[in-house]
């Protein structure tokens, strides 16, 4: 059973910074790849930004040098650096990972920025 626990949510001002957690239940080199969606009210789920097993990574356009995505293989961690956030980058924030045919999702974590 694959668990994703996300962490680390909260409230910034804009401009300001955030980073957010995920924590897997076992070898994040056992996935495909993981990566951070995000969903905001009224919207459909939209990849942020996405690192394979061989640390390849690729962002959204719209966080392309704001957000990175590095990770801690020795923790099985992975994380979401989000810098210069904007009043658009409120939503909730979800974990995915992905192996062979199966993808997994933690329980999200909320993102407000305010103006």
């Amino acid at each position: 059973q694959v668990q994703l626990v996300e962490s680390g949510g909260g409230l910034v001002q804009a401009g300001g910074s955030l980073r957010l957690s995920c924590a897997a239940s076992g070898s994040i080199f056992s996935f495909n790849g993981m990566g951070w969606h995000r969903q905001a009210p009224g919207k459909e789920r939209e990849l942020v930004a996405r690192i394979i097993v061989t640390g390849r990574t690729n962002y959204a356009d719209f966080v392309k040098g704001r957000f990175t995505i590095p990770r801690d293989t020795a923790q099985n961690m992975v994380y979401l650096q989000m810098n210069s956030l904007k009043p658009e980058d409120p939503a909730v924030y979800y974990c995915n990972a992905d192996r062979n045919r199966d993808s997994y999702w933690g329980q999200g974590t909320q993102v407000t920025v305010s103006s």
